[in-house]
């Protein structure tokens, strides 16, 4: 990745002037920047080359990632995929292969731009999804909801439901309680286990379908690591299908699993107005529901309702 730092040498000098000048590009290209999210102010994206910018403060550019020009990333797609809204929160259904937050390290659209484009305000991001992850994601439209909303994901107060097709050898249903801890042999990859020094864990699942060749999972994470379904269902021999960085096969019963087959299907929080339970619900994308078909089981729905088992799980 080749990126450039600079310090704004001026008052009131607009974002897209200033990288102008600095990198010595057209007005359009500088925009063309700000547009696909390649630059940084004071460490929050800039979301308008109009903005004006403060003496001192920092401007990072984005200019290449791995190996290609931020001026060829695509202009982010603002289709956007509303499960619920009012004026307090709002609940969209997102696709997979797409980033929860903006970074430094990645050019282009992230969940956040999509809704905060919008809103037409900042959205107020209280959880996250892996990349590849699909499925219900929760904003704060206002402070005080946000604040609420966030208290709940920390408390474990919010209830999750995700499902997932995952290889064979799932028991009926149990309890997972596996410490995470990163694993020092493979990086970006998480091992559940009790001979490392890890977080706790736990998660409850159900199987819905056992085949030869994949099972259908509900998960109800208790907690909320990062990787941790991934990582629970590696721990008990079954990974999730598509999910190469954990050894996922890439096919099933003739299907293909083109990313990490995990979606994050209900969510049932307090609304933070009123505080009566509040559900919503993501439909089972494609990609995932073609294993349901061919099992002959419908996805779960209704209320958030763990069934714990026995404890499942090595060491």
């Amino acid at each position: 990745m080749k990126r450039r730092t600079f310090k704004a040498e001026q008052a009131g000098l607009a974002v897209g002037a200033a990288l102008a000048s600095e990198l010595g590009i057209s007005p359009e290209e500088a925009r063309r920047l700000v547009e696909v999210g390649a630059v940084y102010v004071a460490g929050k994206r800039a979301r308008d080359a109009g903005a004006r910018l403060g003496v001192g403060q920092v401007v990072t550019v984005v200019l290449e990632e791995a190996g290609t020009s931020s001026l060829a990333a695509p202009v982010p797609a603002l289709a956007l995929r509303v499960l619920f809204e009012d004026a307090e929160i709002i609940a969209v259904d997102k696709p997979a292969g797409i980033n929860a937050q903006p970074s430094e390290g990645r050019v282009g659209e992230s969940l956040v731009d999509r809704v905060s484009a919008y809103l037409g305000s900042e959205a107020g991001l209280v959880h996250r999804l892996d990349r590849e992850t699909s499925g219900v994601t929760v904003f704060g439209k206002t402070a005080r909801a946000t604040s609420a909303l966030a208290a709940e994901f920390r408390e474990g107060q919010a209830r999750k439901r995700y499902v997932a097709a995952t290889g064979p050898g799932l028991p009926e249903r149990g309890t997972v309680d596996l410490p995470l801890s990163k694993d020092p042999s493979r990086p970006g990859r998480w091992r559940a286990t009790r001979a490392a020094n890890g977080v706790p864990a736990e998660t409850d699942f159900q199987t819905l379908h056992a085949g030869p060749e994949f099972c259908l999972v509900e998960l109800w994470p208790r907690t909320g690591r990062t990787h941790q379904l991934r990582a629970h269902l590696t721990a008990l021999g079954a990974p999730i299908l598509g999910d190469s960085r954990y050894g996922g096969a890439k096919q099933a019963a003739g299907l293909a699993a083109p990313r990490c087959l995990l979606h994050a299907q209900a969510l049932q929080l307090r609304h933070p107005r009123t505080g009566k339970p509040w559900l919503v619900e993501a439909p089972v994308p494609e990609d995932l529901r073609r294993f349901f078909l061919a099992a002959e089981v419908e996805p779960p729905s209704g209320p958030v309702a763990p069934v714990p088992g026995p404890v499942a799980g090595g060491t």
